[in-house]
């Protein structure tokens, strides 16, 4: 076991330096597990005076800035009368300055979230909107150029070497680079989050309901 002391971690990524980063929404916090366990807060400020939503999936850019979606779920391990207090279900960029934004106010549900290795793109889903939507990364980490990427939400996301896609949504979808459909995995459970890993980074993880599958690809993840 890695930790027993995870604050409710949900969508997760590893950055340079090995350290786990989690959106961890027993406290609304992002928060990081370094390779021996400890976990170090890294924000848990909230946005405009008041907690966020409870985040939920993450992208770590280049620069060291993370990009985390944050719908709302209501959670039965939260306090009594914990409740919605942001306006918006939101995506926000977390700043290598400590700087929290709003990049994207005009999503229903924003969940399964990430990017490009190149830092050029950033990939959103919206559940309850059923689309996943693609944008341009501009240089202040704000985004534009917002188009239709594919017509289906999606819980996690992940992307190959290759500029592909990985969605799931009653089973994986797998879109190229163009939006285009190329395939499907279908499991006995419906999936809902998807990682490369292995030695060789060629081995699909999904998670699903009560089970987790792997599948080795002929393609790998991006470093």
């Amino acid at each position: 076991m890695f930790t027993e002391n995870s604050g409710r971690a949900n969508g997760t990524w590893f950055d340079r330096e090995g350290n786990l980063i989690a959106c961890a929404d027993l406290n609304n916090s992002l928060v990081k597990f370094t390779p021996s366990g400890e976990l170090i807060v890294v924000y848990d400020k909230g946005y405009g005076g008041v907690h966020l939503n409870g985040p939920n999936d993450l992208w770590q850019d280049m620069k060291g800035g993370i990009y985390f979606t944050d719908p709302y779920f209501h959670r039965d391990y939260w306090e009594a009368g914990h409740k919605q207090e942001q306006d918006i279900q939101a995506v926000y960029y977390l700043k290598p300055s400590g700087e929290l934004v709003r990049v994207i106010e005009d999503l229903r549900v924003p969940n399964g979230i990430t990017g490009t290795p190149d830092g050029k793109y950033l990939f959103v889903a919206d559940m309850l909107g059923r689309a996943t939507w693609k944008y341009t990364i501009n240089a202040d980490g704000s985004l534009g150029n917002k188009t239709l990427f594919a017509p289906s939400g999606s819980d996690g996301l992940t992307i190959d070497a290759r500029g592909n896609i990985y969605l799931t949504a009653g089973r994986v979808l797998i879109y190229n680079p163009e939006g285009e459909k190329i395939g499907e995995i279908a499991l006995p459970e419906a999936p809902t989050n998807v990682c490369f890993g292995g030695k060789k980074r060629n081995v699909l993880f999904i998670t699903a309901g009560t089970s987790v599958f792997t599948l080795k690809m002929k393609v790998k993840g991006v470093e």
